[in-house]
């Protein structure tokens, strides 16, 4: 009897060991409502997820780890409880640039583990998405967050790779293989990722608060690793451009100090074998928190008369153009001749860039809103962070009290936490003030536009204002750009020039730049491109002696009910379809290939409508400028051609009789 308790001791531990391998080694699914997404958790020694769609494998792992006081709590996690749930559901969006309803339809794995944290998977039918979840008490330091994600073998990305963390986050968009990112390079997001048989992965976060922004880095394999910007411990001026730009002198150690009871940024992938749906999806929102604003009605999207790009160059008048009233007050007059809501006073109407609580002397503020007012423009003020965020509420006040409508932010140029928090400070502080917020010098929309809906536009990309320096802004990256940046949030790319050329017309001119592509490309930006603050960039001069395509660009929304897209290719062409209201509007874009499409006009509700197109000319092929403008008349049952030249565009007002 001794003998068989001798045996069956060693026996029945190793029994439990394996019992407690066998729980800790297990696998656990999840799948889309429609059944062809199916997301696996695998906890092991550590933990690594996986993703199927379309009957193969389109993220063979990821792994996903966070360290908390030095503790690594993704090795060796010990599960305690798993928990789906599903949700269907939809929210309304105070300023839709997509939808003015999005639909919130997913499947979600909670689990919890020891050592008090959570991680959260979510999947949609068109995407998938995790976070950690932290219930610990106090205050705690977050010393890094692990993510490594690998592709299959053949994947390839637009990579916007940046030389810093601390960037405008303005990239162009290279296409790579993933396996020659070396160790050493990183980018910023979003990412497109192409894997074979033109699936797409798109790659961005959501739900960013109080917590620094990710980027990836390569590795010279199919793996890319997540990187955060630290916690800045002390910055002093740079030497080149101290008003605006700092040299980062020391970190913490760790990327966030914040509450140990929250949640953490959401990090999405679209999955998609249609390059429409990149368009056409809302996952930035729909991962986001709630809206935090009660009164909404005073926020005011539109179009705005642009001082900047143009270098104030007015001509046809007898004043002498430049900083001064006379000029403003011309910009005004033309924007409420054409119907723009706004009119932004860029760099220059300040004392100095630092001393941004008194006017340049030529330039009299009170005077503009005053005279904007009459006219049904309203004024939104340019200013740096810097000087900003050291005397937010004073600087606000001030502004608000002249009757500015709101504030372009520029250069922050940073992603850490700090700068994180800074931008929700400023969008709350502005929201208390009934003023209106455009990031620019910014990292991408990642969710705080919809906690905070005045908060209307971003930069973060590399716009029109580029051209100004450089001759990289092509058809090329313009029909990148819906399908990438675009595809997050809104995009301040600043469109409307009217000094258009083709690649070997083209000429850098800082002062009067010119666009590449045709005229009817820069137009069609206008239904393509997303934001609900649309600036037209040229001079008022410009629009006002071409006053065709001034007026045509005036009748289209910055807002929209419905998205359709008709046809789209990556960085190839886009053709897309946007409702407001009872009419439709339909812009096309294409790079420096000339296409022809046959539009389908079935998606439009019954009756009858008139068309206004603007359309490349037949010359232009040969010079950008030419365009023709024609009206029809088309129901649902019709065909419409849509031809675009190399480089050219196409867009149509569609008003239902």
């Amino acid at each position: 009897m001794r003998s068989f308790n001798r045996l069956t001791i060693p026996i029945y531990t190793i029994l439990l060991l394996l019992f407690a391998l066998t729980i800790n080694a297990q696998d656990l699914e999840v799948t889309s409502r429609d059944g062809r997404t199916r997301l696996r958790v695998s906890i092991g020694n550590t933990i690594n997820w996986s993703v199927s769609k379309y009957g193969k494998v389109i993220l063979p792992e990821v792994a996903v780890g966070m360290t908390v006081n030095g503790v690594d709590l993704g090795a060796r996690p010990q599960l305690l409880s798993q928990k789906t749930v599903e949700e269907t559901g939809s929210f309304a969006v105070v300023v839709p640039v997509k939808e003015q309803t999005v639909e919130n339809n997913y499947k979600e794995l909670q689990l919890q583990f020891k050592n008090d944290f959570a991680l959260h998977f979510r999947v949609y039918d068109h995407a998938v998405a995790y976070r950690f979840v932290s219930s610990r008490k106090g205050e705690i330091e977050v010393d890094a967050e692990q993510m490594q994600v690998t592709f299959p073998e053949g994947t390839t990305s637009y990579f916007p790779q940046e030389e810093s963390m601390y960037s405008h986050y303005e990239r162009s968009y290279f296409l790579k293989a993933i396996d020659t990112i070396k160790a050493g390079e990183f980018a910023s997001l979003p990412i497109l990722f192409n894997l074979k048989d033109d699936v797409r992965v798109l790659y961005s976060e959501a739900d960013v608060f109080n917590y620094p922004h990710m980027f990836l880095a390569g590795s010279g394999s199919n793996t890319l690793s997540a990187q955060f910007p630290k916690v800045i411990k002390s910055s002093e001026p740079s030497p080149r451009g101290g008003d605006r730009n700092i040299v980062i002198k020391e970190e913490y150690p760790y990327i966030a100090a914040t509450e140990g009871t929250r949640t953490y940024p959401w990090r999405f992938f679209v999955i998609t074998d249609d390059d429409g749906e990149l368009i056409e999806q809302n996952t930035v929102l729909q991962l986001s928190r709630p809206q935090v604003l009660q009164e909404t009605s005073w926020i005011k999207p539109g179009k705005i008369a642009w001082d900047w790009w143009n270098a104030n160059n007015v001509y046809g008048v007898d004043f002498r153009s430049g900083l001064n009233t006379a000029t403003y007050k011309y910009y005004i007059d033309f924007a409420s001749e054409y119907g723009l809501e706004y009119l932004i006073l860029d760099e220059g109407w300040t004392k100095s860039t630092t001393e941004i609580l008194e006017n340049n002397p030529d330039i009299d503020v009170k005077e503009l809103i005053r005279y904007g007012k009459i006219k049904g423009v309203g004024v939104i003020l340019w200013c740096l962070w810097k000087p900003l965020d050291e005397n937010l509420e004073k600087i606000l006040d001030t502004y608000a009290g002249w009757g500015a409508k709101g504030v372009k932010v520029d250069f922050m140029q940073r992603a850490d936490q700090y700068m994180t928090n800074s931008y929700e400070d400023i969008a709350r502080e502005c929201a208390e003030r009934n003023m209106l917020v455009d990031f620019h010098g910014a990292f991408k929309p990642s969710g705080l536009r919809r906690a905070y809906p005045n908060v209307i536009s971003y930069e973060g990309v590399r716009g029109a204002e580029h051209n100004k320096w450089a001759d990289y802004i092509t058809p090329v990256h313009n029909v990148t750009l819906p399908f990438i940046r675009n595809a997050v949030g809104p995009m301040d790319y600043t469109p409307g020039a009217m000094h258009n050329a083709l690649a070997r017309g083209y000429a850098i001119n800082f002062a009067r730049p010119m666009s590449l592509g045709t005229r009817a490309h820069q137009v069609a930006m206008y239904v393509v491109y997303e934001s609900p603050l649309q600036m037209l960039c040229d001079s008022p001069s410009a629009y006002l002696k071409d006053q065709h395509t001034a007026h045509f660009i005036s009748r289209i929304p910055t807002t929209w009910d419905h998205t359709h897209v008709l046809e789209a290719r990556v960085g190839e062409y886009i053709v897309v379809a946007r409702q407001k209201g009872d009419d439709w509007y339909i812009g096309g874009m294409t790079d420096w290939k000339a296409r022809d499409f046959a539009v389908d006009l079935s998606f439009l509700p019954a009756g009858n409508y008139e068309v206004t197109v603007f359309k490349d000319g037949i010359n232009a092929d040969r010079y950008a400028e030419d365009y023709k403008i024609e009206i029809q008349n088309v129901s649902n049952t019709d065909i419409l051609n849509l031809h675009m030249a190399p480089g050219g565009g196409w867009a149509a007002v569609l008003r239902k009789k």
